[in-house]
């Protein structure tokens, strides 16, 4: 399966990195309800910083997302956010060998989202840096400027004003 394709079915809710019940079911080929059968058969095994289900606000925020096309797709049931470790966690609950390759590929996924979010934060903090110490060292620059431009906005005033004196 290619990673680019489950990458493209990883979404944030609640702040945490997901993968919802119907795009796991299609990537098993297995129905959605059999694939939430599995999992309430299993209840143990998904505490809730492995799977929850998410609320209506939250489904209609991925219909806004065209996530969904509607909700009226989920016929009713609100679907079931399975994170990182909820994911691993189906290998032990579905057992055929697709849903093994399947894992695989999306722990895959998993791992290199998280080292390429890894790789912005340090490349945006090594921009941060580089931002404050040339700020500083053009504090001096950025002050000659704007007393420069306030000096010629003076004079500009100074120009308007009305003479005194003999008009001719």
């Amino acid at each position: 399966m290619q990673l680019e394709i489950i990458q493209n079915k990883i979404y944030e809710i609640r702040g945490q990195r997901i993968m919802l019940d119907f795009d796991l079911a299609e990537m098993y080929e297995i129905e959605t309800r059999v694939l939430k059968q599995s999992v309430k058969r299993n209840l143990k095994r998904f505490p809730k910083d492995f799977m929850f289900q998410i609320s209506k606000k939250e489904a209609e925020g991925l219909v806004s997302q065209n996530v969904i096309p509607k909700i009226q797709v989920l016929g009713g049931a609100m679907p079931f956010a399975f994170t990182e470790h909820g994911v691993t966690m189906l290998a032990s609950v579905l057992r055929s060998d697709k849903a093994i390759k399947v894992n695989i590929a999306i722990v895959r996924a998993f791992v290199m989202l998280r080292q390429f979010v890894l790789t912005n934060k340090e490349l945006a903090a090594k921009l941060a840096k580089l931002e404050r110490k040339y700020n500083k060292q053009f504090k001096d620059v950025y002050e000659a400027l704007n007393y420069l431009m306030n000096e010629k906005k003076k004079l500009i005033d100074f120009e308007k004003r009305e003479r005194i004196g003999f008009k001719k």
